[in-house]
């Protein structure tokens, strides 16, 4: 099987498209590259197919190093026959190519290895033959020193037999099936922990069963947490009698004397051998869906997180709230320069109300300030009220925005290069700050796994989990454009072909010449060759280049195509860019050439209509309700409004204004059958939920949504 095969079989896609979408990223191109800027190739796939081709390809180099590593130790071993060889080449299934590599796979001295060493092999050969009625006086004949007497011969006999009933392939996927289908996963309490205070959260899964494959990824993960700090065992089953029925029926073949025998083997060989190993198999398996299925809820969040809307370039003063401490606060510029940090102390114990208001009076004159972004950790509520009762001399706009991960940024060595003089309180605060003007070039400073939109993150697979949020990161800056004249080392290393070192390479170069005047300037950064060029430069801005191509989704390989579209309407560049009177002129198909057809000429005449459009939309200033200020303002039936602020596949999160969120179960979330929650909301969706219920000891609340 070639990789294109073994790719259309996972991926819904035309063959031809699958094959230049592998030859291209064997050229090293990027997938943002590929989806945008080569279309005709690849007969207009996504990004996430694109992607999906990228893995399936990954997969089929692991099989392939798999299979030649396998076939390797068989043939040094001496042991590989022609039809081995056979099976090993057309098979594609890693659990299949273990399967006929176990027997030959170096392993701890068995049961059966000692058999063999007594020379009780043929013994067993006799027994699996089931050709005779008189095995104890033919296994008489075996006895040695090792070996006293019949038992001894018949059970080393039957121990060599269930390594040989383990190592059945027929068996071992019908196993595999079952355990599929029917395994049932059951919980029970560690006595001695149930009543620890840590254990209360999954009091559960104290007693608990359900079909293995049937259960969410969420409470798959939070029994395997549970497991992990000691609080229950787990386990997963299936009906024995079924297993050894079949096993028995498939190696079985009449009633002699050696069917007993048999049956002892086969009885053994799943309890011992069989059953620890698929049921170790199967909960990894369902353990890995859970993991994708919850990695993929945390890609989805991070990525509607990262394309949140920005504010813009204003002025903007930003507070981290707080009460003993105080609140820290800073004045930013358009560009998100720090120019000002003070703390002020408007809430108990201090409660320098007036004071507070005086000094935000004047910093917001002084700085010609904006709007005011708030961080909705604690003090939040409060913060925000004392903001809006102050007099300003003209509107303010008043957001509170998400500080989760603001304080590891204010930790990190990206934030200590960017302010190596204020220390992580005032680094916390322009975090909030900048969040509100632009979510995206901000929150790339942070682990993805920091700002908390995701489900058991802290339990999936680690590497798979990073590679997916990378991904992300890298599509939504790559769907943006990126100002290449302002954007952080961060931002910039997240550009298509770019990376850290490229990054810091264009930073340093931009902090010795000044400002990039054009998009081929690029090619003079250390380093950054034509391959770079060719994958990045069309992602990146100059706002008020020369060409105005430069501050535009336009790839350099087609301005001499909107070069000959302009001189064809007799006009310049500079005035068919934004001319939607002048490109609904045009006709894709008189600029065809070898490398962009229809499809990418209908792209560049998009973005001639709208240069360098950002997809984002504008921020909102939302307002909670001001009778709610802590939980204990809650009531059953109380209808608010709020902002989704997480989701998971069990529902949503809500932010009502107050420390704890709500949750609305899927089921609550609107009339009718959900299967997916991003269906029916966003996160940062505005919303209106009632209240069901509040459970002040626990700190959870019950909601429904209205709206």
């Amino acid at each position: 099987m070639t990789n294109i095969e073994f790719i259309s079989q996972h991926v819904s896609a035309a063959a031809k498209s699958i094959q230049n979408v592998v030859q291209l990223l064997s050229e090293d191109c990027t997938i943002p590259f590929i989806s945008r800027y080569r279309k005709d190739m690849t007969g207009n796939l996504d990004e996430v197919v694109i992607e999906n081709i990228a893995k399936a390809n990954t997969s089929y180099e692991a099989i392939v190093k798999r299979k030649e590593a396998i076939v390797k130790s068989i043939t040094e071993q001496n042991a590989m026959t022609p039809e081995l060889a056979k099976k090993i080449e057309s098979s594609f299934d890693l659990n299949e190519l273990e399967d006929y590599y176990l027997p030959f796979k170096k392993k701890k001295k068995t049961k059966a290895d000692t058999a063999r060493e007594n020379g009780l092999e043929p013994l067993a050969k006799i027994i699996m033959a089931q050709n005779t009625d008189d095995v104890d006086y033919i296994a008489s004949k075996y006895l040695n020193k090792n070996v006293t007497n019949e038992d001894e011969a018949l059970q080393g006999a039957r121990d060599i037999i269930a390594e040989w009933v383990s190592e059945n392939i027929y068996i071992r996927k019908t196993l595999r099936r079952i355990f599929q289908r029917k395994a049932e996963i059951s919980t029970k309490v560690v006595k001695t922990k149930k009543d620890d205070e840590a254990a209360r959260k999954f009091s559960q899964y104290f007693d608990w069963k359900e079909n293995l494959a049937k259960a969410p990824a969420h409470r798959l993960l939070a029994m395997l947490r549970a497991e992990n700090e000691g609080f229950i065992k787990l386990s997963v089953d299936i009906d024995k009698d079924e297993a050894l029925d079949m096993m028995e029926n498939s190696i079985i073949k009449n009633n002699r004397d050696t069917a007993i025998h048999l049956e002892k083997a086969i009885s053994d060989s799943y309890k011992r051998l069989l059953e620890p190993a698929i049921s170790n198999e199967a909960l990894s398996e369902a353990k890995a869906k859970a993991d994708a299925n919850s990695i993929g809820v945390f890609a989805t969040n991070l990525g509607q997180l990262l394309l949140a809307p920005p504010l813009g370039e204003k002025r903007i003063l930003a507070i981290d709230p707080g009460f003993k401490s105080g609140c820290k606060v800073v004045c930013l510029d358009e560009k998100g320069d720090l120019l000002y940090n003070e703390t002020i102390f408007p809430h108990a114990p201090q409660n320098d109300t007036a004071i507070a208001m005086k000094k935000i009076r004047s910093m917001v004159n002084a700085y010609k300030v904006d709007a005011i972004s708030i961080g909705n950790g604690t003090a939040s509520r409060e913060t925000e009220f004392f903001i809006k009762k102050i007099a300003f001399d003209k509107p303010i706009q008043v957001f509170v925005v998400s500080e989760a991960g603001a304080s590891v940024y204010s930790a990190s060595k990206i934030a200590r290069d960017e302010f190596p003089s204020y220390d992580v309180t005032v680094r916390g605060a322009v975090s909030i700050g900048r969040r509100l003007s632009d979510p995206l070039a901000e929150l790339v400073k942070i682990d993805p796994k920091a700002i908390g939109v995701g489900q058991y993150q802290h339990d999936v697979d680690q590497t798979k989990l990073k590679e997916e949020l990378d991904t992300v990161v890298v599509r939504c800056v790559n769907s943006v454009g990126i100002n290449l004249n302002t954007a952080s080392k961060s931002l910039l290393s997240y550009v298509s072909g770019i990376g850290e070192k490229l990054a810091e390479n264009i930073v340093n170069y931009r902090s010795e010449n000044g400002p990039f005047q054009d998009r081929k300037e690029l090619k003079k950064v250390p380093r950054l060759g034509e391959k770079a060029f060719q994958q990045g430069a069309a992602f990146v801005r100059i706002s008020g280049a020369k060409n105005p191509l430069d501050n535009s989704a336009v790839h350099p390989e087609a301005y001499p195509i909107v070069e000959k579209m302009a001189k064809d309407l007799k006009i310049s560049v500079s005035e068919l860019v934004a001319n939607k009177e002048k490109t609904a002129l045009i006709k894709p198909e008189n600029y065809v050439t070898g490398q962009i057809g229809i499809l990418g000429l209908k792209d560049i005449i998009k973005e001639l209509e709208k240069p360098g459009l950002d997809p984002r939309k504008a921020a909102k200033v939302f307002e909670f309700d001001s009778t709610v200020k802590s939980i204990k303002d809650l009531r059953s039936g109380m209808v608010l409004p709020g902002i989704v602020n997480n989701i998971t596949n069990f529902g949503c999160f809500v932010d009502i204004g107050i420390k704890e969120s709500g949750l609305v179960h899927i089921s609550q979330l609107k009339d009718g059958f959900v299967s997916d929650v991003n269906e029916v909301v966003k996160l940062h969706q505005h919303v209106q939920v009632k209240v069901v219920e509040v459970d002040e000891d626990r700190k959870r609340i019950q909601l429904t949504m209205v709206i």
